[in-house]
């Protein structure tokens, strides 16, 4: 690996970097046909019925062979999580991965009401729509052609994905990202803090977990 991509990897936060690393990974597998996408996907059958639990893992790290689609949303992802991981939660590592982590269950239990095999590219969405939430103000360029401001960054990268895979279908899973984005920045953002004057235990890691990443 070139000196120049190491130390611009390690200067990336560890969740964001560790998500980033696994994923590459996990395409690198199916390229190099170590495994197969049948072998990574999710449904209640196959990890539960059939005992094939790494399923709840794989689907949130398979972003589809290398094309377009995949460097759109790796692109993305790894951009707006690094961003979100170096500002709201600089010193947060618990409470970042406690947020991915609560939206990955949210999305396992949607998966057979919209027939989502991959969930990779619908997590990918959540901070996307946290950042936006949180930076409301910030103008962003898509591409150099137009201006929107933050909070409607996701919708328009949700339009683009349709664009670029041609079905409306693929476009879903980050349509479904987007809502399950919403609920935990409405939990995090809006409702522990306004209504409950705090945050409650959906939206702050448990200590225990705060002490295991060392963060307390």
């Amino acid at each position: 690996m070139p000196v120049g991509i190491e130390a611009w990897l390690w200067q990336v936060p560890p969740i964001t970097r560790a998500w980033l690393a696994l994923a590459v990974a996990t395409s690198l597998a199916v390229q190099c046909q170590v495994v197969t996408p049948l072998q990574l996907y999710f449904s209640f059958k196959s990890a539960f019925t059939n005992a094939q639990p790494w399923r709840m893992l794989t689907t949130f790290f398979y972003f589809g062979p290398f094309s377009l689609d995949f460097v759109f949303h790796l692109f993305f992802f790894m951009r707006y999580s690094r961003m979100l991981e170096e500002s709201s939660f600089a010193n947060k590592k618990a409470d970042y991965f406690w947020l991915l982590f609560v939206s990955s269950i949210m999305l396992l239990l949607l998966s057979p009401l919209f027939n989502l095999p991959f969930l990779s590219s619908s997590l990918a969405f959540v901070p996307i729509y946290v950042w936006s939430r949180r930076h409301p103000s910030i103008p962003i360029s898509l591409f150099g052609i137009f201006t929107i401001s933050a909070p409607y960054l996701p919708l328009a990268l949700v339009l683009f994905s349709w664009v670029i895979s041609g079905t409306w279908k693929a476009a879903a899973g980050d349509l479904i990202g987007c809502a399950v984005g919403h609920v935990g920045w409405f939990i995090r953002d809006v409702w522990a803090r306004e209504m409950m004057g705090g945050n409650g235990v959906l939206g702050e890691a448990p200590e225990i977990l705060k002490r295991i990443m060392g963060d307390i």
